[in-house]
């Protein structure tokens, strides 16, 4: 059996070569060759937008103006109609993330329905219709709603859900799959309370359905998927991780949400020995870690991983946890430390001897330690980088306020009139006691600014807007990338398992 295994292997192979090269050399589609030049354009983003707010004179109080030094929202929210050009928001990325299309170029598709009753045969105009189909689309919603999903939400290529201008919460099976996909963009959209689902059929495609074994209950799940930008969401109390990438993953850009009660909030990588994740690289910035979070904000393995300007409020355990040698780049966050004396630290080297990780690249630059928070640094340039940390003004951690104050779904302190409540769990909102019973209210008739209805017409659910210039389906690079990497996968396993079977 094992001969067989080879010769097809090598037949593979030899059929991709120039993607094989590129896989043995751990890079991964869309992988960035220079991590610090995207960085920088960060960081440029960032003054241009820091140094417009100082010279307008802006106050710090003033948190409805869209000049808060936010280079993201100060690229959209200061458009006074937004509403009419809602895919300027794709050309607002930062990060490693920033090339993600999203749905740009492509109809928009208008969620009337909030059910989710046939994860086989979905509804149109209901939210799993929108997100399997195959062309790109800018998927927006007619009113205020409660999705409670018996299934993974499987996700394709080119979409962007984009919750702004109605309450949209997403709670249950599964939640969002992100898997085998690139350019997608989730908006203003809150994710909680997801559960694990599966044994079950469930659509990707309008062609295809598949059977999916049991999810582990992640609010977010990216599965060897680049080009994500995931923005202004707030996420909590689900089973598993908030957001969770792995199996090659890269491209990816978590910005200005919001995450509250959990445990292991955010896991980047596969594991320790899974080693395409070493082309992974994610930019966490703008975002609020809040009340009610022990750990992983995040984890990380393999890779590149840029934390930039974020509010963390509250840890139990430890704020950035990492094994497998990843690099670390912390600039002008903020780590308030619990009163815990003993869990002070931001940084933890996971189930690693200190001989092993003296040698990770993990930076510290202008980040604000508060409560008797400490990050502990190390890499090859680790005096020059604590020296250059020590000696500079924690300026851009100054601006942590007006940077963050819209972490999360925007307008979330006004008026929300979707109430949720499961058997387990305290509120959506993180208000409740344990065992409370299901509740849901939605009122109210806020426009998503491109009309509504409740007609089962599919002219109702989309409307065209710049259809020539939607972008081309993901590259078969792409699919045949992801393909030697699973082959490789298994390869091994077989080998392993046949070298079992000989003892």
């Amino acid at each position: 059996m094992l001969p067989n295994t080879y010769i097809l292997l090598i037949s593979l192979l030899s059929s991709f070569s120039p993607l094989i090269i590129a896989t043995l050399n751990l890079t991964l589609p869309h992988q960035h060759p220079n991590p610090e030049s995207v960085v920088q354009d960060l960081q440029r983003k960032l003054n241009v937008s820091v140094s417009r707010r100082q010279m307008l004179g802006v106050s710090e109080k003033d948190q409805t103006s869209c000049l808060t030094g936010n280079p993201i929202d100060d690229c959209w929210r200061c458009n006074l109609n937004w509403g009419s050009n809602r895919q300027q928001l794709a050309d607002c990325g930062i990060g490693f993330g920033r090339e993600a299309l999203g749905g740009k170029g492509g109809q928009f598709y208008i969620v009337t329905d909030s059910s989710d009753k046939d994860a086989v045969n979905p509804t149109p105009g209901t939210l799993r219709h929108a997100v399997i189909q195959t062309e790109p689309l800018w998927i927006i919603f007619s009113t205020n709603m409660l999705i409670k999903l018996e299934q993974e939400l499987i996700v394709n290529s080119f979409k962007t859900i984009d919750g702004r201008g109605a309450n949209v919460h997403i709670v249950g099976g599964g939640c969002i799959t992100l898997q085998f996909i690139s350019n997608v963009i989730i908006h203003n959209i809150h994710i909680h309370h997801c559960v694990p689902s599966g044994h079950a059929n469930v659509r990707s495609s309008p062609t295809h359905y598949g059977w999916r074994t049991l999810s582990d209950g992640d609010g977010i799940s990216i599965y060897a998927s680049t080009k994500i930008w995931i923005d202004h969401c707030s996420l909590s109390y689900c089973t598993d991780g908030l957001i969770d990438a792995i199996m090659g993953s890269t491209g990816i850009t978590i910005s200005n949400s919001y995450f509250s009660h959990h445990d292991e909030v955010m896991l980047l990588g596969h594991n320790d020995n899974y080693l395409p994740d070493s082309g992974m690289q994610v930019t966490i910035a703008f975002n609020h870690f809040g009340e009610a979070l022990v750990q992983r904000m995040p984890r990380c393995r393999h890779g590149y991983f840029h934390v930039v300007n974020n509010d963390y409020t509250q840890w139990e355990m430890y704020a950035i946890g990492g094994s497998a040698k990843p690099t670390l780049n912390s600039q002008g966050n903020r780590y308030t430390a619990p009163s815990d004396f003993n869990a002070k630290e931001v940084t933890k080297r996971v189930e690693t001897d200190e001989k092993e990780w003296t040698g990770w690249n993990w930076r510290t630059e202008g980040d604000m330690m508060v409560n008797g928070a400490f990050f502990v640094p190390s890499g090859e340039d680790l005096g020059l980088e604590y020296a250059k940390a020590s000696s500079l003004e924690p300026r851009s951690a100054g601006f942590i306020d007006s940077l963050t104050v819209n972490a999360g779904v925007l307008g979330d302190n006004g008026d929300n009139s979707i109430s949720v409540s499961y058997p387990g769990f305290n509120g959506g909102g993180g208000g409740g006691g344990e065992g409370g019973t299901t509740t849901t209210t939605t009122t109210g008739s806020s426009s998503a600014g491109m009309g509504s209805g409740n007609s089962n017409s599919e002219g109702d659910y989309f409307n065209m807007i710049f259809g020539s210039g939607a972008p081309p389906p993901p590259s078969t690079s792409i699919i045949f990338s992801f393909l030697i990497i699973i082959i490789l996968n298994i390869t091994f396993t077989t080998i392993d398992q046949g070298a079992l079977l000989s003892l």
